[in-house]
């Protein structure tokens, strides 16, 4: 009996069986806080997306960063927002220090900025087509442009800038999804900021479920080179925070200083303290 002859329940058992035993193949999520992060490398992501697309299984990337992990925090339907995503990779250092700190760390910081360039030089060799999603009005397009100059073969299969806060506007959402839908990419950037763009690939990922969605946040701007990126030094650092601040102090300053820098502390303390309770209980 094919597939699409099973009975639908059936069909639905045995897929997500399927899925059960692929996430019992990677190494357990670490749990930093509320959110719950894969500990995988840039090349295993690349490497787990192209192994699911090329059996025709679609996904979902989320890429927290500290700011994510706050909203998270204060919201359960968030939380599961995150949590629920096929693939959870730290965007931000602090994640990465902070599951050192628990005794569980992370290889490495994978962020989405990064993703665009290693997924869609996965896409070109692939043949993958590629859709950018967010931006101001004309960013996606330079994005596509210097991304399929740096992967001639990559087919960037459409781009789309939406308005701010389009969701809420009468349509808005309707007339994103059927773009994305029509366009039938394999992969998808979505850089509308946490949780829009989330909230959207959750939906995108049932009218295409053969297609992978990455949350992506400023990538496509930095792609497009229209927002510059801190020297590598300062991400490796953990100085990204402080580059962008600079450029956008107006912007940035309070939820990097007010709300984000506090909560970080205090997930990085909390971390130790938990390392600390393990090793006492192992102690006694």
């Amino acid at each position: 009996m094919r597939p699409q002859e099973m009975p639908q329940a059936r069909q639905g058992a045995t897929v997500q069986a399927a899925r059960t035993v692929r996430e019992r193949a990677r190494p357990a999520r670490v749990a930093l806080g509320d959110v719950c992060v894969d500990p995988l490398t840039e090349r295993q992501v690349v490497e787990h997306v192209t192994v699911e697309l090329n059996a025709g299984r679609g996904g979902r990337i989320v890429t927290p960063n500290i700011d994510i992990c706050r909203a998270a925090a204060k919201s359960p339907e968030l939380c599961h927002l995150v949590n629920s995503a096929d693939l959870v990779v730290a965007d931000g250092m602090p994640l990465v220090w902070a599951s050192r700190l628990l005794g569980t760390p992370l290889p490495e910081r994978v962020t989405g900025a990064d993703l665009i360039w290693s997924l869609s030089k996965a896409a070109a060799r692939h043949g993958w087509p590629v859709y950018l999603l967010g931006g101001p009005p004309g960013v996606a397009v330079a994005a596509a442009r210097e991304l399929s100059a740096c992967y001639p073969m990559l087919h960037v299969c459409g781009v789309d800038a939406p308005p701010y806060r389009f969701e809420e506007k009468g349509g808005g959402r309707e007339r994103v999804r059927r773009r994305v839908v029509t366009a039938a990419p394999k992969l998808v950037f979505a850089g509308l900021g946490f949780p829009r763009q989330d909230e959207l690939i959750a939906r995108l990922g049932q009218d295409l479920p053969g297609t992978w969605f990455v949350g992506c946040g400023a990538a496509i701007a930095f792609a497009a080179g229209t927002v510059p990126r801190a020297p590598g030094w300062m991400r490796g650092a953990g100085l990204e925070w402080a580059f962008r601040l600079a450029g956008e102090p107006g912007r940035l300053a309070r939820r990097y200083l007010v709300d984000d820098l506090p909560f970080a502390v205090r997930m990085l303390a909390g971390c130790l303290r938990r390392r600390r309770r393990h090793a006492a209980k192992a102690g006694e």
